[in-house]
């Protein structure tokens, strides 16, 4: 004789559970850069939010430095890397999965370097022909983390839907569009010159990046969740005698 029980089985259900927590970093890491990069720039007195860089929150000597350092760099990018963890281990085997992982390691890697050791130097010391070395540097480091971040938008547009793709050619595109616009102004930033939207623009392009993040997170938890959620209805067959 056959009896027909339903398993209850939690949402936590087998390791699944950490696999959740590192997806979901991606959401917190995004939400945690935007809110401090506005708290920042009301911490820099005088910094114009439309008109100047991210970066230039960094600066040396800026302000607002220690307090990027402390609440957006490191912990952003700690974030960064623990969700790659989790996609990583979320896709298995899975190429597309590998490399997104390893774009958003190299992006997090690269952006505590470049953020720690080739800070931009503010406007005035710029115009008056006294950059340093770091400086210069600064350039050359975020290409290498744009580049990252590109890459892993390239791959990580097969991990969801069809919908998904798409979204991630039209980030790829507005992230460069935007890009561009902003490098038009570096001539002006250089000399200490009005560069209106310029930091607008540059955010365009900055927060279309934390969105994209976000929304592969989501995304990611929900195709998590999918399995517990059939396996809850399922039910089991024992043998009774």
């Amino acid at each position: 004789m056959a009896t027909i029980t339903t398993t209850k089985i939690t949402p936590h259900a087998g390791r699944r559970w950490w696999r959740q927590g590192l997806l979901g970093c991606g959401i917190v890491s995004s939400v945690l850069y935007v809110a401090t990069d506005v708290i920042a720039s009301l911490r820099y007195p005088g910094y114009r939010y439309a008109d100047q860089q991210i970066s230039e929150l960094l600066a040396k000597g800026a302000p607002s430095g220690p307090f990027m350092v402390a609440a957006n760099l490191i912990p952003y990018d700690l974030l960064v890397l623990v969700f790659a963890v989790g996609i990583w281990a979320w896709t298995g085997r899975a190429r597309a999965g590998r490399i997104t992982a390893a774009g958003l390691v190299g992006f997090a890697v690269f952006g505590t370097v470049t953020g720690l050791f080739f800070t931009m130097d503010r406007r005035e010391v710029l115009a008056a022909g006294q950059d340093t070395l770091r400086s210069t540097m600064h350039l050359p480091g975020t290409a290498v983390m744009a580049l990252c971040i590109l890459l892993a938008m390239g791959f990580g547009s097969r991990l969801l839907g069809k919908w998904f793709r798409y979204y991630s050619y039209g980030t790829i595109a507005t992230v460069l569009a935007f890009g561009l616009l902003v490098a038009t102004q570096a001539g002006q930033l250089a000399a200490n010159q009005p560069t209106p939207w310029m930091g607008l623009e540059e955010r365009v392009s900055s927060y279309g990046m934390m969105l994209w993040t976000a929304l592969l997170a989501i995304g990611l938890l929900r195709a998590e969740a999918t399995p517990a959620l059939r396996q809850l209805e399922k039910p089991t067959v024992t043998r009774s005698r």
